[in-house]
């Protein structure tokens, strides 16, 4: 049930004498903002005014007359320039409610054109523990994934796993140089993740070692600028003095940019330098960045040894991260990753030659295009491919096994330049009929509203945040003063299990109730709260209305004989309120389709929350006047439940029984 395509469709009929645009003004139709104007509005007859040429009252009143409408809305009211505002039938609303029960889609029909649509998400490096920088590509990924496929779009998804390349370089050079088989064999996943520890760090160093000259001579300038900007500022004229001072905050800015740096570099060093341990293996493997390449060049160029090692590791590293999935609940149709294309690699440079769309450029393979500073580079000078190259051919094959209409590629907002030219190159190649569409995103954020990092500065472990999350879920939900109402009591058991759907969905519904390209900082006291913005709230709705189903001794089944005998009797604004809610999931799902934007369906659930808390607090169910109010209230009460546990379900949160 879409309630504004309903009425565009009516309006559209009555706009069709007056403009040949009738769609365009038919789609003007919005909830109003404040409810004493009625449910909706239609604001068209002003701009449509001014093509007619004529007082947009008098369009507004020809539309009016024109509308058949009486089936659904009130009679429509005419307010200010021309706003047509509709208020809907209580009768409409009665009998769209009663269709909602045993209804399992909750009145949200299926698209009538289905596309084939490729969703590629999540895609972390496999030679290393996920991380927090991964949670907000996985959930949004997921959340689309789920809303687009209940929709009815055949959606297919593909983990596009970074399983090849320089990470597994750093892993075999790890193990040959400071790995125990015996150990890495006894406790492969751990072992693994601490000899690319001990290598990075290594490279780090190397690295931070060979800039800090450079980063000392940056801050020198940058504090030289200061100084001058000062200097600037105070011989400045009146006039000047504000431009003065802009230049003086972004010297500033720089400077301190600068002086970060170098402290981070300078940090990299001292912490290597003052441990002897790591300080002699930095002296034995000063080349250790090169070598690392050649070992990663070896395994792409087939070398025995290293494809051994790689077969080896490989299977314990998906272990890791697929473990990390099953806690997520997060699924793929598909696991292709980097090495599964690499064969494929030298025939896209080919197929891109002979278009004439690549060429030789100081050794390298590059793709020139208009509107670019720098080409895209398909082959380095060393013959090694690059990632631009793998999503090339990724593509290729994607089109020829899934016939998609769409690709959907959920990717932080830093790799828009490369997917921008991945388009550019995919129309040039002759696929410009798939929809492509970079999902982009921001940052998960800290408190001090810089990227979440340890103290270390290593981006915080994922599975460290999950944990994080449940604990804290079960200190709040499962508050020795709030165990003790609980009737039978909730053994240890059942608190596991609600800390870990509230903990989960806590991480989860934070992340997607922002859209999805802001930044957000992480703060897990609001994320687990019961009430405000959090998925503890939503849950907690949930629960509520099953404990009244409960103590009412009523399944769907029974509800829908009584509605059958007794209608649905609205009496109190909040029933009014929260039916027209209930009424609007399939709204807000067509809204996050068009965006690709998870929190429409977020915040669409916190709106049925809240107006389910409002109809709470101001009708009662169980000592309700009469059989007939009852009845109403009860289908409230159970569609509220089941739309609520199917909005979370589409965002990948879980639910429990009570709270």
């Amino acid at each position: 049930m879409h309630l504004p395509r309903l009425l565009q469709e009516r309006f559209r009929e009555s706009l069709a004498s007056l403009t040949d645009r009738a769609d365009d003004y038919a789609a003007m139709i919005r909830p109003t903002a404040d409810p004493k104007h009625g449910d909706y509005q239609c604001n068209c007859a002003m701009p449509l005014s001014k093509e007619v040429g004529r007082n947009p009252r008098e369009v507004a009143a020809e539309i009016v007359d024109k509308l058949r409408i009486d089936d659904i809305c009130e009679t429509p009211q005419i307010a200010g320039p021309g706003f047509i505002n509709l208020t809907l039938k209580t009768d409409f609303i009665s009998t769209s409610l009663s269709s909602l029960l045993g209804d399992d889609r909750c009145g949200v029909d299926p698209v009538k054109s289905e596309k084939s649509i490729v969703i590629d998400f999540s895609s972390p490096n496999v030679a290393k523990p996920m991380h927090v920088g991964h949670i907000r590509s996985t959930v949004i990924g997921d959340a689309l994934a789920r809303c687009l496929r209940f929709l009815g779009h055949r959606v297919v998804t593909d983990n596009h796993l970074g399983d090849w390349g320089t990470q597994f370089g750093i892993i075999i050079y790890g193990y040959k140089h400071f790995g125990d088989p015996e150990v890495v064999a006894a406790n492969p996943v751990q072992e693994l993740a601490k000899l690319y520890r001990i290598v990075n760090q290594l490279i780090e160093y190397r690295k931070s070692k060979r800039s800090i000259a450079s980063l000392e001579q940056g801050v020198q300038s940058a504090e030289q600028a200061v100084q001058e900007a000062e200097e600037f500022l105070e011989g400045a004229e009146d006039s000047k003095k504000k431009a003065a001072k802009k230049s003086l905050a972004s010297a500033q800015r720089r400077s301190q940019s600068a002086i970060t740096s170098l402290n981070a570099a300078t940090e990299k060093v001292n912490v290597v330098e003052s441990d002897p341990v790591l300080a002699e293996r930095a002296k034995l493997h000063a080349e250790i960045d090169q070598a690392v390449l050649e070992e990663t060049a070896k395994l792409h160029q087939g070398d025995s040894e290293n494809l051994a090692l790689w077969e080896k590791f490989l299977p314990h590293c998906k272990d890791e991260i697929n473990r990390v999935y099953d806690r997520l609940g997060v699924e793929f149709d598909h696991t292709l990753g980097e090495s599964f294309y690499h064969s494929q690699l030298q025939g896209v440079v080919e197929k891109l030659k002979q278009a004439g769309l690549a060429e030789e450029s100081d050794g390298a393979i590059c793709v020139f295009m208009d509107g670019f500073d720098a080409p895209m580079i398909v082959q380095k000078q060393d013959g090694a491919f690059l990632y631009a190259t793998t999503d090339l051919a990724t593509l290729q094959y994607r089109l020829n096994e899934f016939n998609p209409g769409e690709i959907l590629y959920v990717v932080d907002t830093r790799q828009s330049e490369h997917f921008e030219k991945l388009f550019a190159v995919a129309d040039q190649f002759g696929l410009e009929h798939v929809k492509l569409v970079h999902v982009n995103f921001g940052t998960v954020l800290g408190e001090d509203g810089k990227p979440m990092k340890t103290r270390s500065g290593t981006l915080i472990g994922l599975e460290s945040l999950l944990d994080g999350a449940v604990e804290r879920a079960k200190q709040v939900v499962c508050d020795p003063d709030r165990l003790t109402t609980f009737d039978p009591p909730m053994d240890e058991a059942e608190q596991e299990m609600i800390a870990e759907a509230v903990g989960i969905g806590a991480i989860k519904f934070a992340d997607l109730s922002h859209h999805r390209t802001s930044d957000y900082r992480f703060n897990l006291e609001k994320m687990v709260a019961l009430d405000g913005n959090t998925s503890a709230y939503v849950q907690y709705s949930y629960a509520r209305t099953q404990k009244i189903l409960e103590n009412a001794k009523k399944a769907e089944l029974d509800i829908i004989q009584l509605v059958e005998q007794h209608g649905i009797e609205m009496t109190h604004p909040a029933e009014r309120n929260l039916a027209l809610m209930l009424m609007k999931l399939e709204e807000s799902l067509v809204t996050l389709h068009k965006d690709y934007a998870p929190n429409q369906l977020v915040d669409y659930l916190l709106d049925t929350a809240r107006a389910y808390s409002k109809f709470n607090e101001n009708c009662h169910v169980l000592r309700a006047e009469t059989p007939q109010i009852q009845a109403a209230r009860l289908s409230l009460v159970c569609l509220s439940g089941r739309i609520l546990q199917l909005g979370l379900q589409l965002l990948g949160i879980g639910v429990v029984p009570r709270m």
